[in-house]
């Protein structure tokens, strides 16, 4: 990312240099921060234009930033027809003790094939991510599973319901490119990888700093060097 900043901006970069070579390598250097800064402000803007959408609020003109992410979005709506049943709640697990906040849970009619059938598909219930990143990353499974398996939902106003039994999980998956409604697995088997790395994280925050404790002998006398004396 550095190199390609230097060479869309070498102009700007050179003249910079010529007054000031640390700026010029700051300015280079931060590239990524700049780019990560954008990305999560561009990827938060379209995660509430998202909901706007599912909910059925009339969006008119936006920045041209999110333009694409606009437009990608109406298109996954006419295509695949979602009804919105929730967005943005918490998802609540007392017995793993974690939490989390999901995008949405919707209802798709799909076929036999597992595409829309909006005339003789079967009614799905899906937890559902929005993703704005590069790609898809295959630990969003982990997030979604987590999300499927908790023990209920919490609503802003502090209610809470069970967690609903679903027929699966996807992620949508857009970019200014275009977009793409994938299933993710959510099992038991993926569910139980979570699991696992939850207790990593417990180890890592609470028990790994009770294992080791004070010593119950130590030397008396600790030895000098001559190199340490000499310094």
């Amino acid at each position: 990312m550095t190199a390609e900043t230097a060479v869309a901006n070498l102009p700007a970069v050179t003249a910079i240099a010529e007054r000031d070579e640390v700026g010029a390598v700051d300015y280079l250097r931060n590239s990524h921060s700049r780019y990560t800064k954008l990305r999560a402000r561009i990827g938060s803007e379209a995660h509430d234009l998202f909901e706007r959408m599912a909910r059925g609020e009339f969006v008119g003109r936006v920045h041209p930033d999110l333009e694409p992410y606009r437009a990608a979005f109406a298109e996954f709506l006419d295509v695949v027809r979602p009804e919105l049943v929730r967005a943005e709640d918490i998802a609540w697990s007392d017995t793993h003790q974690y939490a989390g906040s999901f995008d949405a849970i919707l209802r798709v009619r799909l076929g036999e094939d597992g595409k829309p059938d909006h005339e003789h598909g079967t009614w799905h219930l899906l937890i559902v991510d929005w993703k704005t990143s590069k790609s898809t990353y295959p630990d969003v499974a982990l997030q979604m599973s987590a999300y499927a398996h908790a023990d209920k939902i919490v609503a802003p106003d502090g209610s809470s319901e069970p967690m609903p039994e679903f027929d699966g999980a996807a992620v949508l998956h857009i970019t200014p490119d275009g977009w793409a409604f994938k299933p993710v697995r959510i099992d038991p088997e993926v569910f139980g990888i979570f699991l696992t790395l939850r207790k990593v994280f417990t180890w890592d925050r609470d028990i790994s700093k009770t294992v080791i404790g004070r010593a119950i002998a130590e030397s008396a006398r600790r030895l000098v060097t001559g190199t340490q004396r000499r310094a």
